[in-house]
């Protein structure tokens, strides 16, 4: 498999070129002293190396060991340990923090291509300090005073780790029947009891605590989602003077033995009475949780970048190094027996897929990691209408990048034919690892169901008509641009098509309670696709008239990825025009 190369020209023309990060950092306050160009690049460049030199060596090896259970006891493959204790020494997990508390404060524009990097190299080791991150936002959100200042500092330190714990046996998408339960005692306290699964990173050694934010009901809590709290449950209590004292009544069952992602511990937790602090307000876990789940929820939909990266540099290296055949146009290397895979039709198809796909990707990560950073740094109506983008963006994000990940990470299995389903070449890897995107932090189906209808029926539209908007400015702005005009024209169409589907199915929604979800992932994958086109226009309009070969590469994937995948928004909208009558039909019993 080819050695990891972290893709900073891509990242660094995404952000300096096509939306001009350092501009908008600079009239933001929060970040005007904080972020700037000549950070931002020496930050990409030396997690690039990290990447590169530390993860992606111990990313197969870690696949073949897994992690170990033991009487509750977890340990993290071989290099696991130092590496984390290599990352937390380079601060990384204080880039977005706090300052307040001891964070970088940078921003997610920024912290969006650190993290793709570290699942190129590593998705399994990424998981343990993305967590962590997830666990910092929601504390740092809801938390009192006294838990920021308390847990945070070590947390960012990478000192201290963080988990999530939500999902329960009998609950996973509906957490209103959680079962775990928290009794007030007289000093503040809470006593956790219950059980939760599926909790990554719930057990390790690679730091010297765990905090745990768990969803649990009180005992007098209003019935369903309405009756969630959220709590700060720490593996090892803490002194008053902030040293480590008692263990919790907090313990790992079990680990699960997965189909990929085998170096990151996916637990069964136990509380046993375990001793828990109020995050938040009484019954209001689910929106404290929510305050990370946009971040983490692109982080995830990053997780399937990462991996389509990396599938892509190894296919790109392995088609232009194995010869098969010679090219239909007549003999390329007339001195070798054969010429490289390259040249053939169908081997360029999939690399070129898995480059517009990747390029189309890690440019709307950024475009909804800006609108991230305004949602946090901006304030009155920019700030509103940022929140508003964000929440129509996020699923769009976590699903079409993950789903479009898997073809990817396939595609590139697929262009080493044989040698690409066995284990010395890493592709079977990347296609297991990133299969639980699919699934986790809700499912793709869910992820299309919120788009549709929390994110798009329940408001009328309005979010969705601050996207076309957007989309329809640069179009106006780039009208007379004769350089682009075969992206604009297209996109336009493309754009009244989404614009049609969504009136559509806002219509049928009045009538028929069936209508959202029976055209929920045909829509999302119809908005992903718009997306892109929407994306792949902007790099292009960056691109045009540019004679470097960055940029020539740049504007022919975008040609291709207009003429050979954006068509087939056609068939999805007709898949979503056709409403739900025959998907309904069907009896149960026929089945």
């Amino acid at each position: 498999m080819a050695d990891y190369k972290a893709p900073l020209r891509e990242m660094n023309f995404l952000l300096h070129e096509v939306f001009e990060a350092d501009k908008l950092w600079a009239r933001l306050p929060a970040l005007a002293e904080t972020a700037d160009r000549e950070t931002a690049d020496a930050i990409l460049e030396e997690m690039g190396k990290l990447a590169a030199n530390t993860l992606d060596p111990i990313n197969r090896s870690g696949d073949e060991e897994g992690c170990h259970w033991n009487d509750g006891v977890v340990t993290t493959p071989k290099g696991f340990p130092e590496a984390y204790a290599t990352y937390c020494e380079g601060g990384w997990g204080a880039l977005v923090g706090n300052p307040e508390f001891g964070g970088m404060g940078m921003p997610k524009m920024l912290g969006a291509q650190v993290e793709e990097m570290l699942c190129s190299a590593n998705i399994s080791f990424a998981l343990y300090p993305v967590l962590t991150n997830g666990a910092c936002l929601a504390l740092d959100a809801h938390g009192s005073d006294e838990l920021k200042q308390k847990y945070l500092p070590n947390m960012y330190a990478g000192t201290w780790a963080g988990a999530m714990d939500l999902t329960e046996p009998h609950a996973g998408t509906d957490l209103g029947i959680i079962r775990t339960k928290a009794e007030p005692q007289d000093d503040g306290s809470y006593r956790i009891t219950g059980s939760k699964i599926f909790i990554t990173g719930g057990e390790h050694d690679l730091s010297e605590n765990i905090i745990h934010l768990v969803l649990a009901k009180l005992p007098d809590a209003p019935k369903g989602p309405k009756g969630i709290s959220l709590f700060l449950v720490p593996k090892i209590l803490v002194n008053e003077d902030g040293s480590l004292g008692e263990r919790n009544a907090v313990h790992c069952g079990s680990i699960e033995h997965k189909m990929g992602i085998k170096a990151s511990a996916t637990c069964a937790m136990n509380y046993d009475g375990a001793k828990g602090w109020l995050v938040g307000e009484v019954n209001k876990g689910l929106a404290a949780m929510f305050t990370m789940m946009n971040y983490e929820r692109l982080g995830v939909g990053i997780q399937g970048l990462g991996a389509s990266e990396r599938s892509y540099q190894s296919a790109i290296e392995y088609a232009r190094d194995r010869v098969q055949s010679r090219s239909p146009e007549g003999a390329k290397q007339p001195e070798k027996t054969a010429d490289p895979i390259i040249v053939h039709p169908d081997v360029r198809r999939m690399l070129l897929t898995q480059k517009a796909y990747i390029g189309g990707a890690r440019a709307l990560s950024t475009y909804v990691a800006r609108w991230l950073d305004l949602a946090k740094f901006a304030e009155g109506e920019e700030k509103q209408h940022a929140e508003a983008m964000v929440a129509l963006l996020t699923p769009v994000a976590k699903a079409f990048f993950t789903d479009k990940g898997l073809e990817c990470t396939v595609l590139g299995q697929q262009v080493f034919g044989g040698h690409g389903y066995i284990r010395e070449w890493g592709q079977e890897q990347l296609v297991r690892d990133v299969r639980i995107t699919q699934i986790y932090e809700g499912t793709n189906g869910i992820q299309a169901l919120d788009l549709i209808g929390r994110k798009t029926v329940a408001n009328g539209g309005a979010y969705f008509e601050l996207f076309a908007a957007d989309v329809q400015a640069f179009i106006d702005a780039n009208a007379e641009n004769e350089a682009v005009a075969e992206f604009i024209a297209p996109l336009a169409t493309e754009l009244q098509r989404l614009k049609d589907v969504t009136a559509t199915v806002l219509e049928a929604a009045k009538t028929d309670p069936n209508a959202p979800g029976a055209a929920s992932v045909e829509y999302l994958h119809l908005f992903g696709y718009v997306a892109y086109a929407y994306m792949w226009a902007k790099v292009a309009a960056v691109a045009a008239g540019q004679a470097d070969d960055f940029y020539r590469g740049q504007l022919k994937t975008a040609r291709f990825y207009f003429a050979r995948l954006l068509p087939q928004t056609k068939a999805l909208a007709e898949s979503v025009q056709a409403g739900s009558e025959t998907l309904m039909d069907l009896e149960e019993a026929l089945f």
